[in-house]
């Protein structure tokens, strides 16, 4: 290949990506001056978020009694700085033209939102230490609840999980979804930040988990590896396209166990203290104290290969 024909070939792709008709419908037409969210930012916000709800955990901070709330001090002033930023910038992300609000209300909104937001941070502080606290009771291999903290791919997810609803019940947009996602690609744990989850809930060992966004838990839930809190279908509307925001999730009540790859799918509900066992699939509601089980293996015996 000679240099005009390799320098054509360039040229005529640039022509094509720069083609607005290819991108007119992927394309985010950022205005000057306006912040765009940063994955890379947002980790270190979590794992400063991480740090304050469990002190003496993460970071490089070895905190002492008479210390802590000069420590936690330092770190609420740089969580305020850094999350009304990615905040503003998720604001202004999903602000339409439309609304006519300047950048300096975005900003101030922007604040507000990160103030209530870290009010809430000891509420979420007691959540977690329900889920460790589960956690720990429900696995015997667990020695420690500091094991639990540092090493459970459960609690990590559960953690993001509960920052991002936080965010999202104070409308913050795209955020909250980022910082899910973060967790789902360390954990392989999808939890959808708009699902609602009580407290004292356990997922042991997690690979493979979608909780979706209109699920409802209950308290003192427990479930492995490989579960789907699903949905069987997606209504449509008169012009084909999927209806949103409708109730289309499982809810499980109080005192519920679901067992490794158990897939649980529509608005239905699992009544409180029953056991859903391994790789069964569930499409209608059960009462409470329900136990729903594989059916027993029949074994066959056979002689030099018959019956196969």
């Amino acid at each position: 290949m000679d240099t005009k024909d390799f320098e054509r070939r360039i040229s005529d792709t640039i022509k094509k990506l720069s083609n607005p008709v290819s991108y007119q419908s992927v394309c985010h037409e950022h205005k000057q001056g306006q912040p765009l969210p940063s994955i890379n930012k947002l980790k270190g916000i979590i794992d400063l978020v991480r740090e304050i709800l469990f002190p003496g955990y993460f970071g490089n901070t070895s905190l002492k009694n008479h210390a802590t709330q000069h420590y936690m001090g330092v770190y609420i002033d740089k969580l305020t700085q850094l999350l009304s930023k990615e905040i503003l910038a998720g604001i202004c992300f999903a602000c339409d033209d439309k609304q006519r609000i300047t950048l300096e209300e975005h900003k101030q909104l922007a604040k507000e939102k990160t103030l209530s937001f870290i009010e809430h941070l000891p509420e979420i502080r007691r959540q977690l230490v329900t889920d460790v606290e589960a956690t720990f009771i429900n696995d015997p291999a667990a020695p420690n609840v500091g094991e639990i903290i540092f090493a459970y791919p459960g609690i990590r997810a559960i953690t993001n999980y509960r920052i991002a609803h936080k965010l999202l019940q104070l409308e913050v947009p795209l955020i909250p979804r980022f910082i899910s996602e973060m967790a789902h690609g360390q954990t392989g744990i999808d939890i959808h930040p708009r699902a609602q989850i009580g407290e004292n809930f356990t997922i042991d060992h997690g690979t493979g988990v979608v909780i979706g966004s209109t699920c409802i838990i209950g308290n003192n839930v427990k479930i492995y590896q490989g579960v789907t809190l699903g949905a069987k279908s997606f209504p449509l509307d008169d012009n084909g396209n999927p209806i949103k925001g409708i109730p289309r999730h499982p809810i499980v009540e109080d005192n519920v166990v679901i067992y490794s790859g158990a897939t649980i799918l529509g608005r239905i509900t699992i009544g409180k203290n029953s056991v859903i066992g391994g790789n069964v699939w569930v499409t209608n509601s059960l009462p409470a104290n329900s136990r729903v089980i594989q059916s027993q293996p029949k074994e066959s015996g056979f002689n030099y290969g018959a019956g196969i």
